[in-house]
């Protein structure tokens, strides 16, 4: 892990940055390009993360430039396209939900996606409105999947051969549910 890297809560002057490396991302990495019904939060992540009391964004700087993104909306799966079950089983407004953890490809492999998703599981593990922190990712970006299994609990398998997202669904549990589960085992 490089240390050269400030890593913190995003302010107004890093939002021209956040986007670019959510852009960069959807063109370069995903190539599916901007794709405005799913990515309404990047062309106002000011509103969209600053400005609302529960939603937070997180970014790594490095030489001035930011370099990654890490963010949590206070919402949870939306039907289409995910199940219905998962939306039940996550509801607004008591879930969050893990958005936008991007890390610039010449930046990766220094520990920053696992410092930025630290920094947001503390942020939710903290936050009392909370009581799930559920994410998605798509399996045919590199590393995504082998990173999400190493730190989150599998929900929901949904890949389905052929084009198209292959979206596999997880959830991060929160360690105050572990202590609430210890002190009502203890009180048997």
């Amino acid at each position: 892990m490089s240390t050269d890297y400030v890593v913190r809560v995003a302010g107004p002057a890093d939002v021209a940055g956040a986007r670019s490396v959510m852009l960069d991302t959807f063109y370069h990495i995903f190539g599916i390009g901007y794709l405005p019904e799913y990515h309404d939060d990047v062309i106002d992540p000011e509103s969209a993360y600053l400005r609302h009391p529960l939603n937070r964004l997180w970014v790594a700087e490095h030489a001035g430039h930011i370099v990654a993104t890490t963010a949590v909306r206070a919402q949870g799966p939306r039907h289409p396209p995910h199940p219905r079950w998962l939306t039940e089983r996550y509801p607004d407004p008591h879930t969050a939900q893990l958005f936008r953890v991007y890390v610039r490809p010449e930046h990766q492999r220094r520990g920053l996606a696992r410092r930025l998703v630290a920094m947001a599981v503390e942020y939710v593990d903290a936050t009392p409105e909370f009581d799930d922190l559920y994410l998605h990712t798509d399996a045919r970006t590199p590393g995504a999947l082998e990173f999400w299994c190493s730190c989150a609990r599998l929900v929901h398998d949904a890949r389905t051969p052929g084009e198209g997202f292959q979206t596999v669904h997880f959830d991060i549990p929160l360690s105050r549910h572990a202590d609430t589960a210890r002190r009502e085992h203890a009180m048997r």
